[in-house]
């Protein structure tokens, strides 16, 4: 376990707390304010009460603390060397990822340590400036709801170029690229940002022309049959989606995945590669999917 319980929720969300009451006398309403932001929704039931009846002796009846010193939370050297690991993935760089007091620390692994399998070789070029300043300017569009200049080579050879609103930017694992979802421009909808030559913000008028929204959702139901930790496996590997699972069997669990409707081809892939452990039982479009690929696999000799 590389982060210690004490950088969990509860534990940052009494320290806010603490700070609050050694900075003042906060009301109940905003303490309560302090564990939506930091924790749960539900917390306020466990946090609030533990510390007002005195199960956790840090604060008083009449909300003041007998704590002097607002509570810090410095990194231990182990934590400080996954973090040095992380920073050497090339994606990091992408963002601002603080490396400060990193320098002499030894990383816990580094990229010669594992090699990843059912990945395509042709990824996205990250130590590559230009494409760097594309991802960053992109992502200040996505987060700021601002408008983007675009540029880049068509399929025979010729500019295209347009003015475009981005709502989303999302990482497929299996083509190690990313990809731009944009919206207001029927010409521009789904960009590779490693096929951009000019990538700005958009600072003249900008008319929303008619155009794609973001992409229709859609929930693929999986059948789980837990042997070789399949669900442990499953889950991990669409840890990124927002999913619901539910037992239905001694090991048999239903896994429901909300997805975009032309990811497809994708999620069909990735399931797949789970073999005869998981099965696809909705969508139609997707049951048809993957018999077909099976199908073909088959035609193939492959299975």
């Amino acid at each position: 376990m590389i982060f210690r319980e004490y950088f969990s929720a509860y534990y940052i969300t009494v320290g806010k707390i603490l700070e609050a009451l050694l900075k003042g006398t906060p009301t109940e309403k905003e303490l309560q304010a302090i564990v939506r932001k930091y924790a749960f929704e539900e917390s306020a039931a466990t946090i609030l009460p533990a510390l007002k009846q005195g199960e956790w002796q840090l604060m008083k009846e009449d909300l003041t603390t007998p704590i002097r010193r607002a509570p810090t939370m410095p990194m231990t050297l182990l934590e400080k060397r996954w973090l040095k690991a992380v920073s050497l993935d090339p994606r990091i760089r992408l963002f601002a990822f603080p490396t400060e007091g990193l320098e002499e620390v030894e990383p816990l692994f580094t990229p010669a340590d594992y090699r990843v399998f059912d990945r395509y070789g042709d990824g996205d070029p990250y130590e590559d400036e230009t494409y760097r300043r594309h991802f960053r300017t992109a992502l200040e569009a996505v987060k700021n709801g601002k408008p983007l200049f675009i540029r880049m080579k068509g399929r025979k050879g010729n500019d295209v170029c347009g003015v475009c609103m981005p709502y989303k930017l999302e990482y497929s694992e299996k083509d190690d690229k990313f990809r731009l979802l944009t919206r207001g421009n029927r010409f521009v909808t789904t960009l590779n940002l490693a096929k951009l030559t000019e990538c700005r913000l958009h600072e003249g008028k900008w008319e929303n022309r008619r155009g794609r929204g973001p992409a229709a959702q859609c929930v693929v139901v999986l059948e789980i049959d837990d042997r070789r930790n399949a669900m442990e496996r499953v889950m991990f590997h669409f840890a990124h989606f927002k999913k619901q699972a539910e037992k239905i069997g001694a090991r048999k669990y239903l896994l429901r995945i909300w997805c975009d409707q032309e990811d497809d081809m994708e999620m069909a892939i990735r399931i797949l590669s789970f073999g005869p452990m998981v099965k696809v039982l909705e969508p139609a479009p997707m049951v048809d999917l993957i018999r077909k690929k099976l199908i073909m696999q088959k035609n193939c000799g492959l299975i």
